[in-house]
């Protein structure tokens, strides 16, 4: 069963739910994404390189067969137009992000059910709406950080669409359960009506932290139990394997990651999503 917020004035009225929420919480102002740490070299240019020597291989093979001179006419042709390097990884790049959205709606297609909202799960909108937007994110990733408020903004304008909030905790790595510790913030709040204020405040905290998601959830008046009980339910634990199952399934490999009937966007801008949701209208 999914808890409705209270509509604001741009949203169409919802029947009321037992605890209701409101979705008109300002949005805190959009973090900036956290900066990687700085890759060395090879990393930030070991794809150049690799294609630099393989440019280089080919010229030699060629010039092997087509006799001298050649491999200087390429190496000439390379330092005089190296932005043919950049256009190469920029088709190489988008060539990984076709096939990236052809695989994963191919996964959908053969598992529709993937997608469709299981007991527990946050979703808001009419359960009869034309458009459907599933959202797959965490809540240390920075991309979706950014994308945060716009998803806000998309549902008070789009008042007649469903969307369902995915958590999907990924980003733990070694012993961290930070990610681990937001979902299950996130979803605790659900379940006593205070998601979307608990949601939009865990996007905006630039550095996120086990005190910090405690102490949202204690801002906005969450009760997570003797010793935190709530947060390892049974239930709250069921909603997060079954994500990551169905995510697995269908190949899906990083956030966020929107779907708009059942089609995945290539860009997880707010105004490419909203550009999705009119066409799937």
């Amino acid at each position: 069963m999914t808890d409705t917020p209270t509509a604001p004035k741009r949203r169409a009225a919802r029947k009321p739910a037992a605890a209701p929420e409101a979705v008109q919480p300002t949005p805190a102002p959009t973090p900036a994404p956290q900066p990687a740490p700085s890759p060395g070299w090879l990393a930030r240019h070991g794809v150049q390189a690799a294609m630099a020597v393989s440019v280089v291989a080919l010229g030699l093979s060629v010039w092997a067969s087509f006799g001298g001179g050649f491999e200087t006419r390429v190496r000439t042709y390379l330092v005089e137009n190296p932005q043919i390097l950049d256009e190469m990884l920029q088709a190489r790049d988008q060539q990984a992000a076709t096939q990236r959205i052809d695989r994963l709606n191919a996964g959908i297609a053969a598992l529709p059910q993937v997608l469709e909202p299981g007991p527990g799960e946050p979703v808001f909108g009419p359960p009869d709406a034309a458009v459907t937007v599933v959202e797959y994110f965490d809540y240390r990733c920075p991309y979706c950080k950014t994308a945060a408020p716009g998803v806000i903004e998309l549902m008070r304008t789009h008042p007649d669409v469903r969307f369902v909030f995915r958590e999907w905790p990924i980003l733990d790595a070694g012993s961290s359960t930070v990610s681990q510790h937001a979902a299950r913030a996130a979803l605790v709040a659900h379940s006593q009506g205070k998601y979307l204020a608990v949601h939009q405040a865990l996007m905006a905290e630039g550095a996120l932290s086990h005190e910090a998601i405690d102490r949202i959830l204690a801002e906005n008046g969450v009760d997570t139990g003797p010793d935190g009980a709530a947060l390892n339910a049974p239930s709250i634990s069921r909603i997060l394997a079954d994500v990551q199952a169905g995510a697995g399934a269908v190949g899906m490999d990083g956030t966020p990651t929107f779907f708009i009937n059942g089609r995945a966007s290539a860009s997880n801008a707010p105004e490419a999503i909203a550009q999705a949701i009119a066409a799937a209208r």
